[in-house]
């Protein structure tokens, strides 16, 4: 069973940074696609990044494009997202999820880690 644990939440002050990480373990193979997605209170969930595992394409939602970097170690089979220029309104519960080697949706979430970004 594939386990994602993230970790890098904290509160940062508008303009800062902050990167968080996603480890992954349980799995020998390697994924199709990792992505980081958001929540926050009151609004549905919001993709923001994805990589593809093997080549390392990126993608981006443009509310988070030029801020927010998305980058993997294979060998350590960890998923990173560096946010850069955070605003208040980035703030929420971040995850990251995995979509499997052959599929075309993201079958494994993490628990979720905090970020709130004061004005």
């Amino acid at each position: 069973q594939v386990q994602l644990v993230e970790s890098g939440g904290g509160l940062v002050q508008a303009g800062g940074s902050l990167r968080l990480s996603c480890a992954a373990s349980g799995r020998t193979y390697s994924a199709e696609a990792m992505g980081w997605f958001r929540q926050a209170p009151g609004k549905e969930r919001e993709f923001l990044a994805s990589i593809t595992w093997r080549a390392g394409n990126t993608y981006y939602a443009d509310s988070v494009k030029g801020r927010f970097t998305i980058s993997r170690d294979n060998a350590k089979n960890t998923v990173y997202l560096q946010m850069n220029s955070l605003k208040p309104e980035d703030t929420a519960v971040y995850y990251c999820a995995e979509m499997p080697r052959g599929y075309s949706n993201y079958d494994y979430w993490g628990q979720g880690t905090q970020v709130t970004v004061s004005s």
